[in-house]
């Protein structure tokens, strides 16, 4: 996969995880601000599989943000109601004001994810969505928005060793269903689509992060490093 942030476990005790976790946080806290007075909008795409940890990821990228600059979008199947119009509509009304950030748990990947492989479009459908979203993105980033896209990449034999942690824990067996077994079974189906999405959609204007999931702390540290090494970029120096 093009752009793998290949990281190795780091951390080899959990206060050095912690430790470091907070000093990046509070960098990235003080890039969201500059960001918020240069006017910059931020869109964040946070994909993978099931029980890679990308919930995880968000909510350590975000806890020590301001809550007023950013709002995550859990997205779920569309309704009967958006169905009705172009697959894209349903995602402009959830884009950023111009110094805030969204960012988007699932996205309008799902054209030619999901819906390619469980067959919710045909093929001519999901086969011209890698232009339609390129388009998309190029539209949005020429008007001045960040656009990052993370893939939370695992293991089938990892993904299965915490579906039967899930299932064994009752504060976390709502987190596993009948969906996410059925899904496992379509791996090598899901596999190709995630390549071909990558390889199709990664662009110099809206980049693809394949981040390693398998250590859950190295992941999320090495996002939040992903996301400071792009917004110092943007928004020029920063005291310390």
């Amino acid at each position: 996969m093009k752009n793998f942030v290949n990281k190795k476990p780091r951390f080899k005790t959990k206060k050095h995880y912690k430790k470091t976790l907070k000093k990046k946080q509070l960098r990235l806290l003080r890039l969201q601000r500059a960001l918020h007075e240069q006017n910059i909008p931020v869109i964040l795409i946070f994909e993978g599989w099931d029980a890679a940890g990308k919930g995880g990821a968000i909510k350590r990228a975000t806890e020590r943000l301001d809550p007023r600059g950013y709002t995550v979008h859990p997205i779920a199947a569309p309704d009967d109601h958006e169905l009705t119009y172009h697959y894209m509509r349903r995602f402009w009304k959830l884009l950023p004001k111009k110094g805030e950030m969204s960012i988007f748990d699932r996205s309008w990947y799902g054209r030619v994810l999901v819906e390619r492989v469980e067959g919710f479009a045909t093929k001519e459908e999901w086969a011209r969505g890698y232009d339609e979203i390129n388009h998309t993105e190029q539209m949005l980033a020429a008007a001045g928005h960040i656009i990052m896209k993370f893939w939370i990449d695992i293991s089938k034999e990892e993904q299965l060793l915490r579906f039967k942690e899930r299932e064994a824990n009752p504060f976390k067996s709502w987190k596993l269903t009948d969906e996410d077994w059925r899904n496992r079974k379509m791996w090598d189906q899901y596999e190709e689509a995630i390549e071909e999405m990558i390889d199709k959609t990664d662009t110099g204007f809206a980049k693809w992060y394949v981040i390693d999931g398998h250590d859950k702390n190295t992941a999320r540290v090495t996002v939040i490093e992903t996301l400071i090494a792009e917004f110092e970029k943007r928004v020029g120096e920063l005291e310390e």
